[in-house]
């Protein structure tokens, strides 16, 4: 399967701040990969450079097999883009949003027209689209905007934060639509502040710490990494909780964590199930009260918090992506 995105080595300095620092990345044809990062680690500035709207200070990057700096214009006729916020004239009604983007990609007006209906059907959008955009609801709009990363058929697609914003319902909705343009062959790159929603889409997850990517690998290579299985537990009196961490220490095969505000405690161990009853009969000894007990996977926020220290947090300051930038 040939690569659809390579970069190798890429680094971009803003002055003395490093915003990436030799990063790497490879993504097959067809497959999808996420990008996951806390607040300032450099995706959004991957995604930018990727585009051909920076330059890497040094390194390089391929997509399509064209160099992001060497042919960027040729580039930008092949690639979409959606960023975190709905890149749409709230005064143009959707057809015309569409229409207007197909125009910038010089597909003539004819053309631009009828495959702004076509996106329109596709999106679910035909009864709003001759409606003005600001009377479209936020999943509407992205819903839009994601369309009109779609308008010059490319075959790589890249979405910042493509569900930022959105409630459930709506999240789950483009979540369908990104499957089915996966299914017909796009290669996808994406970032995301939502665990699940790297669960759920990707193939491969990078995790980029100040800028480079510190671990790659399937979600389930990701959390088998950090291994094991983790008892949760809630007591009823948080006086408790330091009796009930040294009565379970020993059962213990990393840091036992205690979150004093909700009363909880896990508690990471091998073994699973037979750890869960040592735990109960040992918590049962020490006359420890548990309100709620389970035993569960890692999951990529466990994977997260292990490898960065941190908790994934919502990026702010890094400049968005909008399709009208590439179609220039």
């Amino acid at each position: 399967m040939p690569d659809a995105i390579v970069a190798e080595g890429l680094v971009k300095r803003y002055g003395k701040v490093v915003a990436l620092d030799g990063l790497d990345l490879v993504v097959p044809e067809g497959t999808v990969l996420a990008l996951l990062g806390p607040n300032g680690a450099g995706k959004t500035t991957t995604v930018r450079v990727l585009t051909t709207l920076i330059r890497p200070t040094e390194g390089h990057a391929s997509v399509v097999g064209l160099d992001v700096v060497k042919d960027a214009r040729e580039l930008r006729a092949r690639i979409g883009a959606s960023g975190q916020y709905a890149a749409v004239d709230e005064y143009l009604t959707g057809a015309e949003n569409l229409e207007l983007v197909g125009r910038l990609y010089h597909l003539g007006t004819k053309r631009a027209k009828v495959r702004a209906r076509e996106l329109l059907e596709q999106f679910d959008l035909v009864d709003a689209g001759d409606r003005p955009v600001k009377g479209y609801s936020g999943g509407m709009r992205r819903r839009l905007d994601l369309a009109g990363a779609l308008v010059a058929n490319p075959p790589v697609l890249f979405l910042d934060e493509p569900t930022t914003g959105l409630d459930p319902r709506a999240r789950l909705g483009l979540w369908d639509v990104i499957d089915e343009l996966v299914a017909a062959g796009t290669t996808l790159l994406l970032t995301s502040q939502y665990m699940e929603e790297a669960d759920r889409l990707a193939d491969k997850i990078a995790v980029i710490d100040h800028g480079k990517v510190i671990a790659l690998g399937t979600s389930d290579q990701l959390k088998d990494q950090i291994g094991g299985e983790r008892i949760e537990l809630t007591v009823n009196d948080s006086a408790d909780l330091e009796t009930a961490r040294q009565a379970l220490s020993s059962l213990a095969v990393g840091d036992i964590q205690i979150d004093a505000n909700i009363r909880k405690i896990t508690i990471p161990v091998t073994d699973g199930s037979q750890s869960l009853v040592d735990a109960l009969g040992r918590l049962s000894s020490e006359g420890v009260k548990v309100r709620d007990v389970g035993l569960r996977r890692p999951t990529l926020d466990d994977v997260f918090l292990s490898l960065t220290g941190h908790e994934a947090e919502e990026k702010v300051g890094e400049d968005d992506v909008t399709v009208k930038e590439l179609a220039r």
